[in-house]
């Protein structure tokens, strides 16, 4: 049985009220942190420790802490990004509804490690039960002194607010969240300079995660040391992955990173195999941003080991083989599914979600949705993949924020690894509307994939 750091009272009765969850041992880590550490000494213990951000990006998040400019005078801010909009993710949303007592002593400590005196928790629009959930979590924090002037006489003062979006996934790029959170249209920002230096109102800011901000409560309470004994490598600590799609018990897990893809999928402690008696035929590891792999390469690295659900496993192979943890979205796909379906659908997403403000992304998104549409309702030609392929490489790396490689990947690796699937819908057109290309050799051993 795996060891669970954020999640080990998620089912006790009560654990969302203040007075259950302080009894399971909560606000423990702001009494260490604030009446016995220096800010200094928290950053420390979070470099230790090797927590990499839970968001996506994976970049060592004690690192970027010390990126935080110090000037004399100047306000400092910490914001928490909970706009989780990435298709396949729900993870933070789950911690924030259950346990979001949780999040709010993270941010007392993660703020008090940064000098902030005013930090936000940034929702997605649609999350109103959660913003509601987390304004009473703050004034029960508030009312017995965790929060507000002169927290446990301490002299360190910090209020919390909860601000929602409007709902856009372009406001889950940080600088487009700033953006937001000032009042603006979220369009992302050119860096330099980075929200580090000037971020919020123009002030030194921090943007982290929902679960990078609650991981940071365990570090502090065990050492930055004991935490980074958990895992695998450089993948320290514990995931949540949200795991949905054909699985026969999908939801949000807490996984020692280093777990086996395969026991992932098939064990009973996690999702216990796929549903319906079916079998795998592909798996989108990360959110629907990453590379979707046929099961074959999900399951073992090109080089035949057992690929492990780590940000060095995963990525193993590069992008010609690999994939990406990314934020933990972990979608499985049956023998059923349709993989041109499957990306239109994705495409569409990103098309629509695009905020323009680069014609790279605002153009290619929009091309590589109509190719695919028509694809997808027996209208394409042979010539269409590699059309998609060159888009999507117009896109990539071409863009001001990363939405626009978010678009690319998928498109590239389905046609990577399932190309014999788009050609399929082309050379039949009728019998595609009408049933899907099911499993096909991608779930066969390796020397498949080695030649595709």
């Amino acid at each position: 049985m795996g060891r669970k750091l954020l999640l080990e009272h998620i089912n006790v009765p009560g654990i969302n009220t203040f007075d259950v969850y302080r009894s399971k041992g909560g606000y423990a880590s702001v009494e260490k942190a604030l009446k016995t550490m220096s800010p200094e000494a928290i950053v420390e213990e979070v470099k230790k420790s090797g927590l990499r951000g839970r968001g996506g990006a994976g970049f060592p998040t004690g690192m970027k802490w010390s990126f935080l400019a110090k000037p004399e005078g100047v306000a400092r801010y910490l914001v928490c990004n909970g706009d989780e909009s990435e298709p396949g993710t729900f993870k933070d949303r789950y911690l924030m509804t259950y346990i979001p007592h949780l999040l709010i002593e993270g941010m007392i400590v993660s703020s008090f490690a940064l000098g902030a005196n005013t930090s936000y928790i940034y929702l997605r629009g649609e999350m109103m039960p959660q913003v509601r959930i987390l304004e009473k979590a703050i004034a029960e924090a508030k009312a017995k002194g965790f929060l507000g002037k002169n927290i446990l006489g301490t002299g360190y003062d910090l209020e919390l607010y909860v601000q929602p979006g409007g709902g856009a996934y372009i406001c889950g790029e940080e600088t487009a969240l700033l953006e937001s959170l000032e009042g603006k249209r979220g369009n992302p920002r050119i860096k330099p300079p980075f929200p580090a230096i000037a971020g919020l109102y123009g002030c030194p800011t921090v943007v982290n995660n929902v679960e990078s901000i609650a991981a940071v409560v365990p570090i502090i309470n065990e050492g930055g040391d004991e935490y980074a004994k958990i895992g695998i490598g450089r993948s320290t600590g514990t995931k949540l992955i949200s795991a949905g799609g054909n699985l026969k018990k999908p939801g949000v897990y807490e996984i020692e990173l280093g777990v086996p893809v395969e026991e992932f999928i098939y064990s009973d402690e996690y999702c216990g195999g796929i549903a319906n008696g079916k079998r795998l035929k592909a798996v989108v590891a990360g959110g629907s941003s990453v590379p979707i792999l046929p099961a074959n390469l999900i399951l073992k690295t090109i080089n035949n080991e057992a690929r492990l659900m780590s940000y060095e496993s995963l990525s193993d192979g590069g992008f010609v083989s690999g994939t990406m943890l990314g934020s933990g979205g972990f979608i499985a796909y049956d023998e059923d599914a349709c993989i041109v379906r499957n990306t239109w659908n994705f495409a569409r997403f990103y098309h629509h979600e695009s905020c323009g403000q680069c014609s790279p992304c605002r153009e290619g998104t929009g091309w590589m949705e109509k190719v695919l549409h028509r694809l997808e309702y027996g209208h394409g030609k042979m010539s269409d993949m590699d059309l998609l392929v060159d888009v999507s490489k117009k896109i990539e790396g071409n863009t001001i924020c990363p939405l626009g490689d978010a678009a690319a990947w998928p498109v590239a690796s389905a046609i990577r690894h399932f190309r014999d699937e788009f050609e399929w819908h082309v050379t039949n057109a009728s019998e595609a509307t009408s049933r899907n290309y099911g499993l096909a050799h991608y779930a066969d051993p390796l020397k498949v994939a080695e030649t595709a």
